[in-house]
């Protein structure tokens, strides 16, 4: 999974890469939510990171290609230091509260967040895979912390992942709090393969915690 995740950076096999941010970010994310700091997982170079900073929280993204760490900054024009953390690399943004954690994700501690903002993580993650994940994101979270989780909803019988169909009932078994807030069709615009193997509908469901 890492080397594949390099690869596509190295690449630029990077279909699921919004470059303007996700629509449901901005229409889920509470008005009035004061939780900080954020911790967006597996972020690549989402402008997202830079939305979330702009209205006042500390954000943390964690991501394993320096590639797209770099790109983040490079893309927003943002100056930042670099600075090792043990096998980690930490990008600091110069003149705003959002830096990046290059790395192996599950080498990633010692902080607690006050919010998650999982738009692209989970649903990057093979089935047997996703629990790891979410027991290691529990132990980064306040237990009363804030989540929006964007998940897809599609037939895999007709093409796979990544990026993975993730249902509610599983989900549900991670969280059993979180809120179905909102769905659009999401086929226009979503990696090239799954049109190209004829899958005619595709869900990003947007999941709040109460």
């Amino acid at each position: 999974m890492s080397e594949d995740w390099l690869g596509r950076w190295r690449e630029g096999r990077t279909g699921w890469h919004e470059p303007t941010g996700n629509e449901g970010l901005k229409m889920h994310w509470p008005v009035d939510s004061q939780a900080s700091p954020v911790l967006v997982p597996l972020c690549g170079k989402s402008p997202d990171l830079l939305w979330l900073a702009d209205r006042g929280h500390e954000v943390v993204g964690v991501e394993l290609s320096e590639i797209a760490a770099r790109g983040f900054f490079d893309d927003q024009g943002l100056n930042y230091e670099v600075e090792a953390i043990g096998a980690l690399r930490l990008y600091r943004a110069q003149h705003t509260s959002l830096s990046i954690v290059c790395g192996d994700y599950f080498e990633f501690d010692g902080r607690e967040f006050a919010a998650l903002y999982d738009r692209g993580a989970i649903v990057a993650l093979p089935g047997e895979q996703r629990p790891r994940y979410v027991e290691h994101t529990k132990s980064l979270l306040a237990p009363d912390a804030l989540r929006l989780i964007v998940t897809l909803e599609y037939d895999q019988r007709v093409v796979d992942g990544p990026p993975y169909s993730v249902m509610p009932e599983e989900l549900s078994r991670y969280w059993s709090d979180l809120v179905r807030v909102g769905e659009k069709d999401d086929i226009d615009t979503c990696p090239p393969k799954f049109r190209k193997a004829g899958l005619s509908e595709i869900s990003e469901v947007f999941w709040l915690s109460r």
